[in-house]
């Protein structure tokens, strides 16, 4: 080949490389344009999707609440319970969401664990002894935000006469205008855990377990 044909060649070449070089960066800065974009796209849709809720003070809605436990029995199973009577409130202070607060009432007579004779063995003197103390308490300490909608929520639960702190990890599930009644609603998710044994209750451990998982599900109404 003459050294006339080889340097066509060779500027052919170079062209050639030259075009699939710049074919190789479009292509690479759409992609990158696009990856762009879209992660733009994804963090304001995420943005706009996470729920909000008004301030307000808010009555615990009765018929949709329910505090349930679960504890283990003899490692073979665990045992899961609840109760069926609640009461409370709480307020949201969307500005300053540290500065919410919440105050449960519970009937410690209204446990179910869905079996009449360990539910009545549950409500006497090696349990909750309903008698004496016909109600537990939970009120809120300190309300540390941990995310959009979620935050550790820190209170002074009050059982069998003794009161010591519980930490609940709660997440705000939706709040808004209620579609039948019209009403202003906010709801929450919380699960959290204790040692029972640190307020008396030490029957029956270890086969029957002193930790006790909690798991709460609860709906407020803002007063009008």
């Amino acid at each position: 080949m003459s050294h006339h044909h080889r340097s066509k060649a060779r500027a052919k070449a170079a062209e050639q490389d030259t075009q699939s070089t710049r074919l190789f960066l479009l292509v690479t800065g759409a992609l990158a344009a696009i990856a762009l974009v879209w992660a733009a796209f994804s963090t304001a849709a995420l943005a706009e999707d996470a729920p909000t809720a008004e301030s307000g003070t808010f009555a615990i809605d009765e018929s949709h609440v329910h505090a349930a436990f679960k504890v283990s029995h003899l490692g073979f199973s665990e045992t899961i319970g609840g109760f069926d009577k609640i009461s409370g409130s709480f307020t949201l202070d969307a500005d300053n969401l540290s500065a919410s607060t919440v105050s449960v009432t519970i009937d410690t007579a209204s446990v179910d664990s869905g079996w009449d004779a360990r539910d009545e063995h549950l409500r006497g003197d090696d349990f909750f002894k309903v008698e004496e103390f016909p109600d537990m308490t939970f009120a809120s300490t300190s309300v540390e935000p941990t995310g959009d909608t979620t935050a550790k929520v820190t209170g002074d639960l009050t059982m069998l006469g003794q009161t010591h702190p519980v930490t609940l990890d709660v997440t705000f599930n939706q709040a808004g205008k209620h579609p039948f009644s019209g009403k202003y609603v906010a709801g929450f998710s919380a699960t959290g855990s204790l040692d029972r044994t640190q307020w008396g209750m030490e029957y029956g451990v270890p086969a029957i377990g002193k930790d006790i998982d909690l798991m709460i599900q609860a709906e407020g109404i803002r007063a009008e």
